[in-house]
């Protein structure tokens, strides 16, 4: 079948690039691909008489799976909120299993095939726990019982008891699911142990509800330890008892996720042994499989970080089975950007094995092991995208998709463009983090502290390019709009006005020097709709732009985009919009855009500090890109400002919009990898009234042509699939490719 596809790798080897491969080196630094298997149907209740349920699940049976699948590891269910798998005194067990123990099955099977078994146990849900303990229930804020486990009950001690009782068999590890407070209201916890646990850490009795304040500020702090220490001591209680057995949590501190969920990006990632977290485009991955591996990875460059993706067509909960083509595209977005991959199987109701869900399921496994010795290099990052967990917090509030939206645009206008990315976060940025990307994105990170502002300050002075976009730095720690920008001395222009709508439009116009600064696929004296936040900058106080007759405020002829010296220069204009006088009236809503109106400042602001510069977008093309009036030219004005920063990338790729690639850089052989996944898709939207869209499955192989400059000698480039054509010229490479995936190897 793999065949068939024309996906015969002739440059492999027998082992995986950077994968530790040595007899003692744990299991998760060994593996590249696993599954786990468990049934579905019990996760939100289940009655003890329904005995069909689960009665063919079979541990041996799915290690069997595995083996002919070539899978380097086995999860498998343990327990969920309603039933453990195996012979339990401490939970209910599945009553469809009769006198079966699947752990026992999985691994006696699995163990003289040296295929690693890590057990799948469930802490939330609604469940058995809720209902004969209902003093382990969250409490809100008016007194009332929240059906979510509090992290301050007594269930820790039922957690480690379930725990104790699996590690009487011979597992590798654990994988714990459902670490969360919560996905949205209502919110907890308010309880007597919660209450009193507060007081004493802060001096002060809790909130009363979400104040957003400095009392409200402490309870957020309080949520983030209460999950930290849960989770060190469930770890640390398992390790005291075997210290070879892994520990790894399900992760919630990654986008589209909110302090709701009790987790910070970086905070909660690492307190097992590896991060593991979730992909799928119905609701983990609407923000990029390669974003989810990405950001996790940026928690810390050097551990394993897992993603998780399911073999179903909507969610984890339904057994349907993905066209091979889709599987193989998330799979290999993922294994690109660094991450080792799981594919969860949900079995049908009894339990059974779906044949033709693992007949592709295989079928991609095989091609990963044939392609093992290119995945885990080192990436090429051009551009570092800065997330801020305290912009999250308290600029998006109960709101997140306010700051994560404009996040997750810029990562789109950078895959769109084929602009090697990395992330950088908040909570462990350092100067060197920084300067290993020669651009940092802030995109509409609207919360900087002064710490933060001096280290891009120093980042920019020893020659760092930075773009701001946005609302970027124009709020206060507390979310409160500020009166001048913190980056101000970065910007070299002083912020008049945050603009109250999101339909802001900028404009450049067509003057001589257009072409030297911005490629001409913006179209001039054009407003471009950026849909998203704005903020009017005029001239700082002690700088007075010369204005010739007839110009728009603002505008200086003849400057670049970079500019050679201070003071600042301002390109272009921001159009607010136009405002009907129903609209002034409050009759009519601002629902949907309006035209361009007056110019109200500069669209673009350019200075240059110490030894780098700073690029300043007045608008926010990463909201705009990602918004329902998405418009490309928003993301051209993106990439013009990344492409005026670095015009001398070390690589620069040319390909169609669906395909994502990512470069890796092997510096022991001098070959840098060129990943190219394709995505490709009909036009798809669910029915009935307004459509709710969701991407059609990856069914077709596309054909398309790449070019890849490098900015340096390179000898020779060569192709995984020998069915891909390849020729160079002018220092480019240039492959016609037609697969989901495909791996270019330049040789410098």
């Amino acid at each position: 079948m793999v065949a068939a596809y024309g996906l015969i790798a002739v440059l492999v080897h027998t082992l995986g690039g950077p994968l530790d491969q040595s007899p003692d080196a744990p299991w998760f630094r060994r593996g590249l691909v696993g599954m786990e298997v468990g049934p579905t149907g019990a996760q939100w209740g289940a009655d003890k008489a329904d005995t069909g349920y689960a009665e063919r699940f079979n541990g041996a049976d799915v290690v069997r799976a595995q083996i002919e699948v070539h899978s380097d590891y086995l999860v498998i269910w343990g327990k969920d909120s309603e039933y453990a798998y195996y012979d339990s005194q401490v939970a209910p067990k599945c009553p469809g299993l009769g006198e079966r123990d699947i752990l026992r099955e999985a691994v006696n099977t699995a163990k003289p095939h040296d295929l690693p078994v890590i057990v799948y146990c469930v802490v939330q849900g609604n469940g058995y726990p809720l209902r004969d303990h209902p003093e382990y229930k969250m409490i809100d804020a008016d007194g009332q019982p929240i059906d979510r486990i509090c992290f301050n009950s007594g269930y820790l001690n039922h957690a480690k008891a379930v725990a104790a009782e699996i590690l009487q068999y011979n597992i590798d590890g654990f994988h714990i699911d459902m670490i969360d407070q919560g996905f949205g209201p209502p919110y907890g916890c308010w309880c007597a142990r919660c209450k009193a646990g507060f007081e004493r850490e802060y001096g002060m009795p809790p909130p009363n509800g979400i104040t957003w304040d400095d009392a409200w500020d402490k309870m957020l702090e309080f949520r983030y330890k209460t999950s930290e220490r849960f989770e060190r001591e469930l770890r640390e209680f398992i390790r005291e008892r075997n210290p070879k057995v892994s520990v790894d949590f399900n992760y919630h501190g990654y986008p589209p996720f909110s302090w709701e969920v009790g987790q910070r990006p970086v905070q909660h990632a690492h307190i097992g042994d590896f991060v593991t977290c979730e992909s799928g485009v119905w609701g983990f991955s609407a923000l990029g499989a390669g974003l989810t591996a990405q950001f996790t990875r940026a928690t810390d460059p050097e551990a394993v970080y897992q993603v998780v993706m399911q073999r179903g067509m909507r969610m984890y909960h339904d057994q349907t089975t993905r066209p091979l083509n889709d599987l193989r595209w998330e799979m290999f977005a993922l294994l690109a950007n660094g991450a080792q991959v799981t594919v969860v199987d949900k079995t049908p109701f009894d339990g059974n094995i779906d044949r033709v869900a693992y007949e592709r399921i295989g079928a991609v496994f095989r091609e990963v092991q044939a392609k093992r010795a290119h995945f885990g290099y080192p990436l090429v990052q051009e551009v570092g995208i800065y997330y801020s967990s305290r912009t999250r917090d308290w600029y998006g509030r109960e709101t997140p998709s306010k700051y994560i939206q404009s996040f997750f645009g810029a990562h789109k206008a950078l895959v769109y463009e084929h602009i090697p990315y990395g992330v950088l976060l908040d909570e462990n940025v350092t100067i060197k983090k920084l300067k290993a990307f020669p651009v940092v994105l802030l995109a509409d990170a609207a919360i900087l502290s002064p710490a933060e502002a001096a280290l891009f300050e120093e980042y920019v002075k020893q020659g760092g390019r930075l773009i701001i976009t946005g609302i970027t730095g124009m709020y206060g720690r507390m979310g409160e709009l500020l009166d001048a920008n913190v980056l101000e001395p970065l910007i070299g222009a002083r912020a008049i006005e945050v603009l109250k709508d999101n339909d802001n439009f900028f404009e450049f116009p067509s003057d001589k020097d257009w072409s030297a600064s911005c490629e001409p696929d913006i179209p001039p004296d054009w407003p471009v709709l950026a849909y998203g936040p704005a903020v009017v900058y005029g001239p700082l106080e002690d700088v007075k732009p010369e204005r010739p007759p007839g110009a728009v405020p603002y505008y200086i002829p003849g400057s670049e985009m970079l500019a050679d010296k201070e003071p600042a220069n301002f390109r272009g204009v921001l159009r607010r919009p136009i405002r009907t006088l129903r609209q002034q009236q409050g009759l009519e809503g601002t629902m949907f855009p309006s035209s361009a109106g007056e110019p109200v400042g500069p669209a673009v602001i350019s200075h240059r500090v110490g030894m780098g510069s700073v690029i300043t977008l007045a608008v926010s093309p990463g909201a705009a890109i990602a918004s329902e009036y998405r418009t490309v030219e928003a993301r051209m004005l993106l990439r013009n400002a990344i492409r005026a920063c670095s015009p001398e990338a070390r690589v620069r790729i040319q390909a169609p919009v669906f395909v994502e690639t990512v470069v890796s850089d092997d510096t022991a052989a001098r070959i840098l990898r060129v990943h190219c996944v394709a995505y490709v898709s009909p036009p798809g939207a669910t029915s009935p009234n307004r459509p709710m869209i969701l991407p059609d499955p990856v069914e077709d192989v596309p054909k398309y042509r790449i070019g890849v400059t490098c900015f340096g000698h390179y000898k020779n480039a060569e192709a995984v699939n020998s069915m891909t054509k390849l020729g160079g010229a002018n220092g480019t490479v240039y492959a016609d490719i037609e697969d989901i995936h495909e791996i270019l190897l330049i040789h410098y």
